[in-house]
């Protein structure tokens, strides 16, 4: 397989809704392309792409696939995406190299709420878009109703290229409205006929509607058009290559990938009129410049948009090359890092087979082993350049980990690391306070899968837990009490005494948080040495708590008075004198405990901000705000405890039925209510009863 110059490569990366055949789209390319021998993951047959265990066990796409196929002296690089939400972040990374992104849609099903997200993606990365309806031999299959949905949501610049030629059980093959012919796939061969009689007058409305919408992309020949002179053959299809690439006009094409019906009418589409990395324009870099993409330009620089762990070929990294010519055994440096890299092994990667080649030009799509780098390094001959990483979607479902045989810990913190340096979409985190491992994905199959390799790879077993609400303890009122600890069990014995008034210590806006210690000891009723020691007593007693095993925050403690012994007075006995005062002087202090609270933005459709609204008000929220974002969505501000929120990545998605969106920050700390104080308070004596 020789490596393509770059005006004679196109990456495509397929995107959609999960389930709608995007994966089988890329196994028909393959197989009318003559790169596999039958058609993959029908009638038995096995998937090239979906190869991993936890894809064949689920049926769907986990991670980005390539398929290069060669079709018309051109390389397309075929970028299987996963579009099932939970696994979007690769849909992502993969739209950031390429130039096109063709959406597959269910002919029955119309565009579905991950097509919307993506569709929004792709826009914002300025990638030209193009619309492929599959199943067109559905019973209820309709292109035209299809159609008219895709246009109400994303605007009018869609049009037709190919039509059905029936549709349903009757479906038989396309009608191309730019060439004007039938198409049928025999075999893995196309066969061209007449547009038959009964399909005559839709075809020529559609060559018609599509004339005008190409006709933009040229001021003299939109003036010609419009003065009622048709476009010639040659002008139609020149229009078409540069209205796609200027993203003026979005092309829809028909077919069954199943059945491999207009599929070979697609590739010669993306083969002769899908924009070339040349036609891209520039990738962003960090420092507010670009960089175009180009093989004239001979400095090589590399862009990492996905590394993978695989169980066979261990780590690999996807490249996309954006300038110069990258060879074996090439050392460039990693921006991030600042340290070289070696290039030994360069790859083209179909499904998991890596085949080997001599070298790869600006505008590809390449995988190497062994590299250092991560998701969203730039490689360069001096490390300076250091492109724009892309956007990942918001990873806002946490939950808490651990293994099942706490020896094992260190080899699960282990695999988890790396597997977040794969997948930029999950980290890790040691909450300190709680004393949890937590981990943030996208959702919950994320987790499960990460579960599942562990121990497949490491024999290491694991389970979630809920997460620990990190409440803390305050007090209310000023209060004093006396903490005397005395202690005799032969020769030296422990004395301390001291008087310990506590006070609420409030922020300038109000809100119990911090410490203060005073001294207001007079006449040496304590050795100012043993001071400290009290001191320390109480913030020891502080990280216990006082009624439900929370931290205590807002106080300030002043000891005041006391006594000691010449003898029997230490360091140890004052301190634990203080915890006794400190304890005493609290219960009578009103204490109260605190939970934390979020400040959350929720953006949704505007026919689901009720639900949204409502859901907030059953979690103890309130809204403090409504707006509508650019696109027409609902952004809904709203104030709920933590505690009512640590599922709420999963509640919104089904709330909104997959098409919200949400940012969560800490707004504070807020006095839980009183049934909430007592359950605290109840579940905590249960425990010191029971000796845990």
């Amino acid at each position: 397989m020789g490596a393509p110059k770059t005006g004679h490569v196109r990456n495509v990366v397929l995107v959609g809704q999960g389930g709608v055949g995007k994966t089988s789209l890329a196994e028909a390319m393959l197989h009318l392309s003559g790169k596999t021998a039958r058609l993959g993951g029908h009638d038995g047959t096995k998937p090239t792409l979906d190869y991993d265990a936890e894809e064949v066990r689920r049926e769907f796409s986990i991670s980005t696939s390539i398929a290069p196929i060669d079709w018309k002296d051109v390389r397309v690089n075929v970028l299987d995406a996963p579009c099932y939400p939970d696994f979007i972040g690769d849909a992502y990374a993969a739209m950031s190299v390429c130039e096109t992104a063709l959406f597959v849609v269910d002919a029955a099903e119309g565009p579905q709420p991950t097509t919307v997200k993506l569709w929004y993606a792709a826009e914002d990365l300025r990638l030209a878009r193009a619309v492929f309806v599959n199943r067109e031999d559905k019973e209820d299959a309709s292109f035209e109703r299809t159609l008219e949905q895709l246009r109400e949501r994303f605007g009018m610049r869609l049009g037709a290229v190919t039509i059905p030629w029936g549709e349903g059980p009757d479906f038989d093959g396309i009608i191309d409205l730019v060439r004007m012919r039938a198409r049928r796939c025999v075999g893995t061969e196309q066969t061209e006929y007449d547009i038959p009689e009964e399909y005559r007058a839709r075809a020529e409305a559609g060559h018609e509607a599509l004339c005008e919408l190409v006709a933009e992309a040229d001021d003299e020949l939109m003036m010609k058009y419009l003065d009622g002179d048709g476009l010639t053959q040659d002008e139609l299809e020149s229009l078409l290559s540069r209205a796609i690439a200027a993203r003026i006009f979005v092309p829809v094409f028909a077919g069954s990938c199943v059945r491999e019906q207009g599929v070979n009418s697609l590739m010669d589409e993306i083969a002769a009129n899908f924009p070339s990395p040349v036609d891209y324009g520039e990738m962003p870099l960090v420092d507010g410049g670009s960089i175009k993409i180009s093989s004239e330009d001979d400095r090589p620089v590399a862009f990492v948009f996905k590394t993978l762990s695989d169980p066979l070929q261990g780590r690999i990294s996807f490249i996309k090359v954006l300038t110069g010519t990258l060879e074996p055994g090439l050392e460039l440096i990693c921006a991030r890092t600042r340290k070289p890299e070696r290039l030994a092994h360069l790859n083209v990667m179909c499904g998991r087979e890596l085949t080997e080649v001599g070298h790869a030009y600006a505008g590809d799509i390449i995988v190497v082993p062994k590299l250092n780098a991560e998701t969203g390094d730039t490689l360069s001959a001096t490390g300076k350049i250091e492109a724009a990483a892309f956007r990942f979607p918001n990873s806002q479902y946490r939950i808490a980990i651990e293994a099942d045989n706490r020896s094992e810990e260190e080899k699960l913190f282990t695999f988890i690391d790396r597997a977040c340096i794969a997948d930029p979409t999950m980290r890790t985190d040691r909450d300190e306070e709680t004393g949890q491992t937590i981990i943030s994905a996208v959702g919950e199959a994320q987790v499960s899968v990460l579960l599942n390799r562990l121990e497949e790879r490491t024999k290491v077993s694991a389970h979630i837990v809920p997460i620990k609400i990190p409440y803390r303890e305050t007090i209310r009122r000023t209060a004093s009490a006396q903490g005397r600890h005395k202690k005799q069990t032969g020769g030296a014995g422990q004395f301390g005494d001291c008087w310990l008034r506590v006070e609420p210590l409030l922020s300038e806006e109000g809100v119990a948080e911090g410490y203060e210690f005073g001294d207001e000891v007079v006449g040496g009723r304590i050795p100012r040495g043993l001071i400290p020691a009290v001191d320390k007593g109480v913030q020891e007693t502080m990280k216990e708590g006082i009624i439900a095993g929370y931290p205590l925050t807002g106080v300030r403690a002043v000891v005041y008075d006391g006594s000691y012994h010449p003898v029997d007075s230490n360091e140890m006995a004052f301190r634990s004198a203080a915890r006794l005062a400190l304890r005493k002087a609290c219960s009578d202090a009103d204490p109260v405990v605190l939970e934390p609270v979020e400040e959350i933005t929720v953006t949704v459709p505007e026919s689901y901000a009720g639900a949204v609204m409502g859901d907030i008000s059953a979690s103890r929220g309130h809204v403090t705000g409504m707006d509508a974002d650019e696109r027409g969505n609902t952004v809904v501000t709203a104030v709920a405890p933590y505690a009512e929120l640590t599922d709420y990545s999963t509640r919104l998605r089904s709330i909104s039925r997959g098409t919200g969106d949400f940012t969560m920050k800490r707004s504070g700390y807020a006095q839980v209510p009183h049934d909430v104080q007592e359950r605290l308070v109840k579940t905590y004596e249960e425990a010191r009863a029971q000796g845990r």
